[in-house]
């Protein structure tokens, strides 16, 4: 069997530097040490560091835990939940992905400016629940899909500034700006997907073209790999969302003569390792 594995899989700079922040602290061997919500999409990430000590904070309950050192996830958090966690006396280290971040001070400065904020992304993801708690005021909408895009109306004086979380499928991003476009608005587009995760899905479209069965490896809880999987199987019908080798059996791959495998950017290599080594046998 043909093996092609994505370039790109596994970890993102983003989700790398937030496991090497955890990391670091576990070997100085500091405690309590808590990050705030997963630290990434990934049980076995989040699993491996709870054995070191590390224990998750539940959302809004900082003050339930005794004061220590808590990491900031990937995702970022808003405002008031780090001015919250610094008031209850934890030392807060700031593990958000920059792009993410960026995307906070963008917001902040254009809304300070009067703009209204349209994100384009998931309203129930960690990272545009954070994007929105960096907005002055509440001239915001967050859009997820074309219905929103069209039934999205505001003053039409209103200069509006878009953006996206990480994310979100690059070509959805363009056909629901080109919606909001279409309405005659004044506005400002900041793509803000960052270019590992277009990277990402231009490369697993490409290798889905090509190939008899897709393995698009990663947490369910994992919006990128969701995209990532809903990409692939546009192109080939036999895709498979797999959290790690365990979830599929080679007998699965009887009849296949080529495989293509790609995972999301909070998918460890050891695990895409396993995947393909379970492939190849």
């Amino acid at each position: 069997m043909e093996v092609i594995l994505a370039k790109s899989a596994g970890f993102c700079f983003g989700v790398q530097r937030a496991v090497d922040v955890v990391n670091k602290q576990i070997e100085e061997g500091v405690s309590p040490l808590y990050t705030y919500g997963p630290i990434i999409h990934n049980e076995e990430v989040v699993k491996d560091f709870e054995s070191h000590g590390v224990q998750v904070m539940e959302e809004d309950s900082n003050e339930d835990y005794e004061p220590g050192t808590v990491i900031i996830r990937s995702h970022g958090v808003t405002k008031a939940v780090e001015e919250d966690l610094k008031a209850a006396g934890h030392n807060v280290i700031d593990a958000t992905c920059p792009f993410v971040k960026k995307i906070h001070r963008a917001v902040d400065e254009h809304s300070k400016n009067g703009e209204y904020i349209v994100i384009i992304g998931n309203p129930d993801h960690p990272e545009v629940r954070g994007i929105v708690g960096w907005i002055n005021g509440d001239k915001y909408t967050v859009i997820s899909g074309e219905q929103s895009a069209k039934d999205f109306s505001v003053n039409s004086h209103d200069t509006i500034c878009i953006v996206s979380q990480t994310t979100f499928n690059h070509n959805k991003f363009q056909e629901l700006v080109e919606i909001i476009k279409q309405k005659g608005y004044h506005i400002i587009v900041l793509n803000t997907i960052c270019d590992a995760t277009n990277k990402r899905q231009v490369e697993a479209f490409d290798i889905a073209s090509q190939v008899d069965a897709m393995l698009v490896i990663g947490s369910k809880n994992s919006s990128n790999t969701q995209k990532l999987y809903e990409i692939c199987k546009t192109r080939c019908n036999n895709t498979y969302y797999i959290q790690t080798a365990d979830d599929f059996q080679p007998s699965d791959l009887s009849s296949i003569e080529s495989v293509g495998i790609t995972a999301g950017a909070s998918t460890p290599n050891n695990i895409i390792e396993e995947v393909q080594k379970k492939c190849q046998k």
